[in-house]
């Protein structure tokens, strides 16, 4: 295959990798006064795609990791351009430990109790509104089950 065709492939897989993502369900949340916009990631592929290959974020949106079950999740950047941090939420949404990550790492980052949810926002989101570990997130109910 030549240059040019991979290059033309490549491009037509990020398109379509956009556009599964947009095509998330996006739910409202809200901590205290603050709003969040939550693209929702229930199935497998959805969690395993995440915010790759993203170039920006508005400063409100977010992901939701929707999880099968309890555990000690943990998240890495490969293939992500953004800086985020992530929430590690119980079921109830009650924040467990926030973690700060750099893009494209591989450096995992985990719940450091059993969690439900993570919320990737962009780097530094949490901390820039006063959101620590035992806050409460409302909406996780909202939440489609994963599937």
């Amino acid at each position: 295959m030549n240059e040019r065709i991979a290059a033309a492939l490549g491009g037509l897989l990020l398109c379509a990798a956009a556009a599964a993502q947009d095509a998330l369900p996006v739910i409202e949340m809200t901590s205290g006064f603050h709003r969040i916009e939550a693209e929702v990631a229930a199935t497998d592929r959805d969690r395993q795609l995440g915010l790759m290959n993203r170039k920006a974020m508005p400063a409100q949106r977010g992901m939701l990791f929707v999880f099968p079950q309890e555990n000690t999740h943990c998240m890495w950047m490969r293939n992500t351009f953004l800086p985020l941090s992530v929430a590690f939420l119980d079921r109830d949404g009650t924040i467990l430990n926030i973690e700060d990550m750099q893009p494209q790492t591989e450096t995992n980052h985990c719940a450091r109790r059993p969690a439900r949810y993570a919320l990737e926002m962009n780097l530094g989101w949490f901390a820039q509104r006063g959101i620590v570990p035992g806050a409460r997130l409302n909406g996780i109910e909202r939440a489609p089950r994963p599937r």
